[in-house]
């Protein structure tokens, strides 16, 4: 789906981030030479048609103290991976829980669940819980701490 100039240059204002000041749209606005009200109508627009996919903040776990952040990795049975992993998402120490494919025989796991805790030791308490949670639904588990944080980042325009 094509876009036109203008939402070329909302999506290359922004897609590095939003400016950190209290009016962000306003600032994108006025770097572009529109109104407030046209970025957000068309953001809104670009959204609906799927151009943007989403929103959203990524902070830096470190920075806020959450310095032992482990993807848990887990083997339940494929039947019931939508509903435990609604359950697990629901957790507040989980940021983000999907399914992903298995490789066998050397990754048999198909669910996954970010925990965030102060230390090792604390993510473990978490990773506690959700085996509970999971409880005979969980085959197996593992745990794959982060050691420092990588870009964060989706597709990218050149600007022309």
């Amino acid at each position: 789906m094509p876009i036109d100039a203008i939402d070329r240059q909302i999506i290359e204002a922004t897609q590095s981030g939003l400016p950190l000041v209290e009016q962000p749209y306003v600032e994108v606005a006025q770097q572009i030479g529109i109104s407030e009200a046209e970025v957000m109508q068309r953001i809104c627009a670009m959204q609906e048609k799927d151009i943007i996919r989403r929103i959203g903040v990524v902070p830096n776990h470190y920075a806020l103290g959450y310095k032992a952040n482990g993807m848990t990795v887990w083997d339940v049975p494929d039947e019931h991976i939508a509903e435990l992993g609604k359950k697990i998402g629901t957790l507040e120490f989980v940021s983000h829980c999907y399914q992903r494919p298995r490789f066998l025989p050397e990754w048999p796991y198909n669910l996954f669940a970010m925990v965030h805790a102060g230390t090792k030791e604390e993510a473990m308490q978490q990773v506690d819980v959700i085996a509970e949670l999971l409880g005979d639904m969980n085959r197996q588990h593992d745990v794959l701490f982060s050691t420092k944080i990588l870009k964060k980042t989706g597709l990218r325009l050149k600007s022309k």
